[in-house]
């Protein structure tokens, strides 16, 4: 498993998703934009990144997950200030 296969992964199962991928060992940080999240609760944005990478929480091959979710127009204000990961 690479960071490349959890961007995949990821933007098979969220629609039009711009996904940023960093792995340390079997950690995750990922970043994720849709407009699949547009209206919908943080929860509920995490629940739909967890249920791509359900199988390799679950096998163990992928130990922890940390996300940061948002609309395109959430995005473009996040890079205004900088974001360290894109």
């Amino acid at each position: 498993m690479d960071a490349s296969d959890i961007k995949t992964l990821i933007e098979n199962g969220i629609e039009n998703a711009e996904v940023h991928v960093q792995l340390d060992g079997n950690k995750c940080h990922a970043i994720v934009v849709s407009e699949a999240f547009d209206g919908v609760r943080s929860v509920k944005k995490q629940q739909m990144v967890y249920g791509c990478l359900n199988h390799l929480i679950s096998s163990g091959e992928l130990h922890a997950v940390t996300m940061q979710t948002h609309t395109p127009e959430e995005w473009e204000q996040q890079k205004k200030f900088g974001n360290p990961i894109a």
